[in-house]
């Protein structure tokens, strides 16, 4: 017996639509902005930090050729470097971006010194002396090779997970694959920030243009994370997200905080020569930050990964506390930093937060 036309019709709906459904689901996949905070000498001279790409789908043939990932790889980091052989921008996996080894099991809960370097000669041998027998290692001023590798030792970084689509990513490749990689690095106008901000407004066309304020022309990573934020408060369907990724204790002192240009100049002892030099100059830096600069991006309860959890950053797995790393910013919460909570929809900025920063 045959079942009813309007039956029929209607079961034929539900699996058009389950399926449709299922291709929506496969075809996105995540990406993350990630924003490195300064440390040391030239973090303290220039605290705006750093900004790198995260790609899940996206995964390195070489350090400067890309390819789609394989079942079981956790995609790449890419960002524009300062000093890895004329190379403008190189790829990096996640893993040994973040910690110099090749599985999150071989993190330690501590470092020293001499674990950091040997880790990161271990990697260079095995994966990156196709960039040059004689790279750099770079120093307190010039970055090297060793800012490709073990990043999570030097600083916290806060990743601002967000949806991409696969020709989207697919767009990405061939474009890096296929263009010029030479070095365009400057820090005024062709920054780690304008990388970020150019592959962004490929993603977000229009979104991630170069602007005056709050920054006096300069593209900082505090900005770009800032315009991805509001991006994400206005469309909800990119589903942007915000996670913390620990500095590793025991190698050097914590980060801290990353600063706007205007922020910078006010918050520091810069400001006493530029008031010396011109007044004027100054309480318009004063007067940007006041109106634009102090705008929010960490929201009060957000995840903290550790090596184990950061298949998080997928949207594939659970995350599992790391208690040792759980411990050390428990401690850094008591003292004014974020504690450990689980994001959710109250990850966007609120509302006050976004107008104040318009």
């Amino acid at each position: 017996m045959q079942p009813p036309m309007r039956t029929r019709s209607i079961v034929i709906f539900m699996l058009t639509g389950l399926a449709a459904f299922g291709c929506v689901l496969r075809s996105h996949a995540q990406a993350a902005l990630l924003m490195e905070e300064p440390y040391g000498f030239f973090g303290a001279l220039n605290p705006t930090g750093h900004n790198a790409l995260y790609f899940d789908r996206i995964c390195a043939e070489t350090p400067t050729r890309l390819r789609r990932c394989q079942p079981g790889e956790l995609g790449v980091v890419i960002a524009r470097y300062q000093g890895i052989d004329g190379y403008d921008w190189v790829a990096i996996p996640l893993i040994p971006y973040l910690y110099s080894v090749e599985t999150a099991d071989e993190v330690p809960a501590r470092v020293d010194r001499d674990t950091v370097d040997r880790f990161r000669d271990r990697y260079r041998e095995a994966h990156l002396l196709g960039l040059g027998a004689d790279l750099a290692s770079g120093n307190i001023v010039h970055g090297g090779w060793k800012q490709l590798v073990g990043v999570a030792y030097e600083r916290r970084i806060y990743a601002f997970r967000f949806n991409t689509t696969e020709e989207q990513d697919d767009a990405l490749i061939e474009r890096l694959n296929d263009g010029p990689n030479h070095t365009q690095f400057n820090l005024l106008f062709s920054n780690c920030a304008d990388f970020a901000r150019r592959i962004l407004d490929s993603y977000f066309p229009g979104k991630f243009h170069r602007s005056f304020f709050p920054d006096a022309g300069m593209t900082t990573p505090k900005q770009i994370a800032y315009k991805l934020v509001r991006y994400g408060h206005k469309h909800p369907e990119v589903q942007v997200e915000v996670f913390e990724i620990p500095q590793v204790p025991g190698y050097r002192r914590l980060s801290h905080a990353n600063k706007s240009i205007d922020e910078s100049f006010v918050t520091t002892v810069y400001a006493i020569p530029i008031t010396i030099a011109n007044p004027y100059l100054t309480g318009g830096l004063l007067v940007d930050y006041l109106v634009r600069g102090r705008y929010h991006l960490i929201p009060k309860h957000h995840e903290v990964l550790s090596p184990q959890d950061l298949g998080v950053l997928t949207g594939k797995a659970a995350p599992a506390e790391n208690p040792a790393i759980a411990d050390v910013h428990m401690t850094g919460a008591a003292s004014g930093g974020p504690s450990i909570t689980r994001i959710g929809a109250e990850a966007q900025p609120d509302a006050q937060d976004i107008t104040a920063a318009q």
